[in-house]
């Protein structure tokens, strides 16, 4: 049996717990190959990550560090242009045609799926694994009629589809809730040492430290 390989995108502007524990917990319950964590360079739905691509890069693979099976992948960075999520599963697929691919995928993204360049080819390409995010809209209810209709073909509750067949399953999975967040990362970075107990437990230490190294997320210089 070929095993499946997981893929988790985002900005990762910082990484953090809630990124890491998110894609370990649902490798560990659908007995993934691996998941490979992919910072966008250029997000084309969301305003441009405050980090480089090369620092965010370089805090995904520490933080990928303390999780085996977890391994950062920087071709969205190196890619010039927009970060078509079609077009990395199709350079991963081109990697191995055999091997499954899983999108591992929030619901609340899920449910703007309809938004993302050519997203009807992802099914082809990849399975896709809904992680339920507290406060997110109810699916299917919340999505669009062409998406609820791909939801009702393509939902199953037999998770060894991810790897019986190359793609076009969706599966639900439940994680344990992280209620961490990037942009109150940043917040409490910028606030400096009044920030920093805030901190605790959100990130690893590595990632810290490179922030801190390279002076990350700071406030300006002119800032009160």
């Amino acid at each position: 049996m070929i095993r499946t390989l997981g893929i988790v995108g985002g900005t990762f502007d910082p990484i953090h717990y809630g990124h890491l524990r998110l894609a370990a917990e649902v490798s560990a319950a659908l007995g993934l190959f691996q998941v490979r964590l992919i910072p966008a360079g250029i997000p084309p739905h969301r305003p441009p990550p405050v980090a480089s691509g090369a620092d965010r890069l370089a805090m995904t693979e520490l933080g990928c560090a303390e999780f085996p099976g977890l391994v950062a992948d920087g071709r969205e960075i190196l890619r010039p242009g927009p970060s078509y999520t079609v077009a990395t599963l199709q350079a991963i697929h081109a990697e191995d045609v055999t091997r499954p691919l899983a999108l591992i995928i929030g619901s609340d993204a899920f449910a703007g799926l309809t938004g993302w360049n050519r997203w009807e080819q992802l099914f082809t390409l990849a399975h896709m694994v809904v992680v339920e995010r507290p406060g997110a809209p109810t699916l299917p209810e919340a999505a669009p009629p062409a998406l609820r209709e791909q939801w009702h073909r393509r939902l199953t509750t037999d998770p060894s589809r991810l790897w019986r067949q190359l793609a076009g399953a969706i599966v639900r999975e439940s994680v344990t809730p992280q209620p961490i967040s990037s942009t109150e990362i940043r917040a409490a970075l910028a606030r400096g040492a009044s920030g920093r107990a805030e901190l605790r437990g959100l990130l690893p230490a590595s990632v810290l430290a490179y922030i801190d190294r390279n002076q990350l997320y700071r406030p300006p210089p002119d800032a009160p």
